[in-house]
């Protein structure tokens, strides 16, 4: 009998967010948790933290993947951490491992997952992020996630 795959989605965005930029990315790993999908993230602090906060608010799961190789520099809000020595390259796998990706916020780092996210063929939805071609953006994150979640393979 094969077990369940567990349903993941990327969320990007600054290490060093604005007050109100935590809060929507807190309470967009909230709605994730809420709508049945773990969280994925860079694993260290800003939007990676309150992301993953979020979604142990609601029980959900959540993952780090650290471009540092010491699990140490995690936050504290990630179930399942991934030291991988990598450095910025990580971001990719971030991304990748993700049906979708939600970008709040940000800057060069995040424009670089969004990227990858978009050749990859991963569904991207911004919150008060980036404004590109093929880049979905909303100003809250009950639209953005609601979006997101619409863009998702059934």
């Amino acid at each position: 009998m094969a077990v369940q795959r567990r349903r993941l989605v990327s969320v990007i965005g600054s290490g060093s967010p604005s007050p109100e930029l935590y809060a929507q990315a807190r309470e967009a790993g909230r709605l994730l948790a809420l709508a049945g999908f773990g969280v994925v993230t860079g694993g260290l602090g800003g939007v990676m933290e309150a992301a993953c906060r979020g979604a142990c608010d609601e029980g959900g799961f959540t993952m780090g993947i650290l471009p540092v190789v010491d699990r140490r520099h995690a936050n504290p809000w990630c179930q399942v951490v991934l030291p991988t020595g990598m450095g910025q390259a990580r971001n990719v796998l971030v991304v990748l491992a993700g049906e979708g990706a939600l970008a709040v916020g940000g800057g060069p780092g995040t424009l670089s997952e969004i990227g990858h996210a978009l050749k990859a063929g991963r569904p991207v939805v911004g919150l008060m992020s980036w404004e590109l071609p093929g880049l979905i953006r909303h100003a809250e994150a009950v639209a953005a996630v609601a979006e997101l979640l619409e863009l998702l393979p059934r």
